[in-house]
């Protein structure tokens, strides 16, 4: 049990790490490109903030655990938007100035509902992972083109894109960090999935349940660092404009990939219990950070320490139901 444990937790580590290497090398040879700052913000930093959901997901789907690869993706957003969003906003209430945003938000509400309508047969297949990675590729051209547009526009992320994309590295040691980055998300995903997955088997435990757990808490540990650390540097909108990014690529890259590599029939209880839950949490931060509200468009503590409830709730459900004190209808 001391081993596999250890795997997880390495490979939490180490996947962090890697992932932050990773993106570091790709924007930094984009920036020696002449590709500006919001761009690569939009894109390849989005992108990379979910670069270990897509590498746990498809390690998964390549052993056979597919519910891990669903819990992952799923698990994932919930806690984006419950876990990160809601304490960080509990630290300073944010604001959110940018138009760029305004239009992800509808974006990311429609590819929920695509998402919802392939998977209502109950089954994933290679059908519904070419749609969804095909959106993945339509996604990032379209991100790449409202950055084009957004140029000389006054765009609040251009200027903290600049400030936060690292400068200064040279081509040849950019390529380094990205070569290294790949490897060892390879590396620490294998080691996590193994690890995850032994634990799964010795306490009786779903791979769904592990994904929407222990994994998908994990793989975003990223996401609740650097949005600590974003919002305290007063980046508001690169903070929720990551999670908004992340959320998008993990329904369409993290669910696309088992699609492809491992198409198979899903958990009844994932559209009656897991989506419902990541729904409403994107229905309250559309409200919230939409502008409604005479076009105030601010997440306040209030409002933080509600999403943190939702997803209290939602953690409880979930150890009520393995423990078998909560029972859904089918």
């Amino acid at each position: 049990m001391w081993l596999e444990l250890l795997a997880i937790i390495g490979g939490f580590v180490l996947l962090t790490w890697s992932a932050d290497r990773f993106v570091i090398g790709a924007a930094a040879i984009a920036l020696n490109l002449n590709v500006s700052p919001l761009i690569i913000g939009l894109t390849i930093v989005s992108l990379g903030t979910s670069a270990p959901e897509i590498l746990v997901s498809g390690m998964a789907a390549l052993q056979g655990n597919t519910g891990l690869s669903i819990g992952n993706a799923l698990g994932s957003n919930i806690i984006n938007i419950g876990l990160v969003l809601g304490i960080t906003a509990l630290i300073a209430p944010l604001d959110v100035h940018s138009r760029i945003l305004s239009r992800e938000l509808p974006v990311l509400l429609a590819i929920m509902a695509i998402v919802w309508l392939l998977l209502l047969d109950g089954s994933l297949g290679q059908l519904d992972g070419t749609l969804l990675l095909s959106g993945m590729a339509l996604m990032l051209v379209w991100m790449t083109y409202v950055g084009i547009q957004s140029r000389g526009s006054g765009e609040p992320m251009t200027e903290e894109y600049a400030e936060k994309i690292q400068t200064g590295l040279g081509m040849g040691l950019a390529v380094f960090w990205l070569v290294v980055g790949l490897i060892f998300l390879l590396i620490s995903s294998r080691f996590l999935i193994w690890g995850a997955v032994s634990v799964a088997q010795q306490f009786g435990v779903s791979d769904l349940i592990i994904g929407l757990t222990i994994v998908a808490l994990g793989t975003s540990l990223p996401e609740l660092a650097a949005s600590v650390a974003g919002v305290i540097k007063k980046e508001h909108d690169i903070v929720v404009g990551n999670i908004i990014g992340s959320n998008i690529f993990n329904l369409l890259a993290v669910l696309g990939l088992p699609g492809i590599i491992h198409p198979g029939p899903i958990d009844a209880v994932v559209m009656e219990r897991d989506y419902i839950a990541m729904v409403i949490l994107t229905i309250f931060l559309f409200a919230m950070a939409y502008g409604f509200r005479g076009g105030a468009r601010r997440i306040n503590r209030y409002e933080g320490g509600v999403l943190l409830m939702i997803f209290i709730g939602y953690q409880s459900l979930l150890y009520f139901s393995v423990t078998g004190d909560a029972r859904l209808p089918s």
